[in-house]
């Protein structure tokens, strides 16, 4: 009971915080999408690795370590590529257009046929699959842990999950619709500092049960490296390749992510809140892996469902009240994920298509009123996706479903890098060659997939990244940009903290390959 006062105090918290954005007034597109382009590195920092952490994270890539081991922190550590790239490559272009969406970038760079297929494609993706897969994990774990508490909901499992996904959905978009960005970015402060001590406290209680730190290379070495072979199934190394196009994609072609560097004050503070950012991209790796190989070395290969790993932990070895403390932690790292996702579905909506193609002449209100109408359609769609993953995950319990739902993404988001990398790269290129490319990806990914089934989709996304970029440059010889341009740093104490970030990248994967 201490457990639920917990997190029902917490609730009230966040609700609490982030209404009080609505007494501001947020008459204007800027204050509303953007915050009015006035966030500082701190926020960033917080804001964007809030956004980046899910309960995707803490049952996924947990259930995944539990399973393969240290391979697994590559999509927490590689982070670190994709932010460097978008901290020196793209923020200083975005920020010098003064853009508020991506697909302005687009358009500016590729045209406005190709800038509405962006947009469109974002907006499918981020209502259906990172919506639905959000609320999924938040609402499976809080039963795997409250099970017994949450019993009056519904005695039968799925059902109860299904109406916790209802629930964690339709409490996330109240506060992002009322609130905009500056709510978002306000409430993923809290929501990161105590996903930050939930994580923790999880961390240091497995790495004690199974006897302390230097029990990982005693009772565990073969789950120690970060380089797994070649031939295996799910993380062989060759799929850092893929990794490498997938981390541009992600921290840098995603509203969600860049939405906050887009807001913010400056270039200096965009570019130092990104790479601060990227340190605590390391230290998540510590907090969501160590602790699923921590629990294969106290109960080998015995968990019959890997992405039981967190919940099993926190189940079994917190007290209570500590309990209760983690769950919210889990619970943050949902919901910031949830709303910056409806905060950028209103954006992209509002800014991209409403005030663009449906009424051009739309003043600030109803640009605003019709992104929370897009809030609304898209809780909508979320929803439905969360029931779909609930049955998906309940077919085949046994999977790490983190890389069923990766599978599922990265048919959309390789044209989207083919797109992005193309702006960049060309100048005024051939918009129908372009378009080609990124149309391409699709029936390239399904083609690789039916004559290589074996292919690990992470490696399959690379050659079909790989093909749509060199379609798009071979159609376009003589229009590269010039490369010793595209490297931008506000200061020299950032650039050298760029090198600091990628030579510990590159030390990281010589220490544990």
């Amino acid at each position: 009971m201490i457990d639920l006062i917990i997190v029902i105090f917490y609730f009230a918290l966040i609700l609490f915080v982030a209404l009080k954005e609505k007494a501001n007034q947020q008459s204007t597109v800027e204050a509303y999408f953007l915050s009015n382009r006035n966030l500082k590195w701190y926020s960033i920092a917080l804001s964007t690795i809030a956004t980046n952490v899910s309960g995707y994270q803490f049952l996924g890539m947990m259930g995944s370590a539990y399973l393969y081991g240290l391979a697994q922190a590559n999509l927490e550590i590689n982070a670190v590529q994709g932010i460097l790239i978008a901290t020196f490559i793209f923020v200083p272009l975005f920020l010098k257009e003064k853009i508020i969406t991506i697909t302005d970038f687009i358009k500016l760079k590729l045209g406005e046929k190709i800038a509405m297929f962006y947009s469109l494609s974002n907006i499918v993706l981020f209502s259906t699959i990172t919506l639905g897969a959000a609320l999924f994990w938040g609402a499976y774990a809080a039963d795997m842990v409250f099970g017994e508490e949450l019993y009056f909901i519904h005695e039968n499992r799925v059902t109860r999950i299904a109406i916790l996904i209802l629930f964690l959905g339709v409490f996330s978009a109240v506060y992002t619709y009322f609130g905009g960005l500056s709510a978002v970015v306000k409430t993923d402060i809290i929501q990161f500092s105590i996903l930050l001590i939930g994580g923790t406290i999880v961390c240091f209680i497995a790495v004690n049960e199974m006897g302390g730190w230097e029990q990982l290379y005693v009772k565990t070495p073969e789950k120690m490296h970060l380089h797994l072979p070649t031939d295996h199934d799910t993380l062989p190394w060759v799929h850092l390749f893929g990794l490498f196009f997938l981390n541009i994609n992600y921290w840098c072609a995603n509203q969600t992510v860049m939405q906050r560097a887009i807001a913010a004050k400056n270039l200096t503070h965009a570019q130092s809140g990104l790479m601060l950012g990227g340190l605590i991209k390391y230290f998540m790796a510590i907090i969501i892996v160590i602790p699923g190989i921590a629990l294969y070395s106290i109960l080998g290969d015995s968990l019959g469902e890997p992405d039981l790993a967190f919940p099993y932990l926190v189940k079994t070895y917190l007290p209570i009240g500590i309990k209760g403390i983690v769950l919210c932690g889990l619970f943050a790292s949902l919901m910031s994920t949830v709303d910056s996702t409806f905060n950028s579905l209103a954006t992209l909506w509002s800014i991209d298509i409403y005030s663009k193609y449906i009424k051009p002449s739309a003043s600030d209100q109803e640009k605003i009123h019709s992104g929370r109408m897009a809030i609304v359609f898209s809780l909508v769609s979320g929803l439905i996706m969360g029931m779909i993953l609930l049955y998906l995950k309940f077919d085949n319990p046994v999977s790490a479903f983190t890389h069923t739902l990766n599978n599922l993404r990265y048919y959309v988001n390789c044209g989207i890098v083919v797109l992005i990398c193309s702006a960049v790269l060309l100048v005024k290129p051939k918009q129908k060659h372009i378009l080609l490319a990124f149309i391409l990806t699709l029936p390239i990914n399904f083609l690789l997939q039916f004559l290589f089934p074996e292919m690990n989709y992470f490696v399959r996304a690379f050659w079909v990244i790989f093909t749509g970029i060199s379609i798009a440059l071979m159609t376009n010889l003589g229009k590269l940009s010039d490369f010793s341009k595209l490297l931008v740093s506000a200061s020299p104490r950032n650039k050298w903290l760029g090198v600091f970030l990628l030579t510990s990248l590159v030390l990281l994967h010589l220490l544990f390959h």
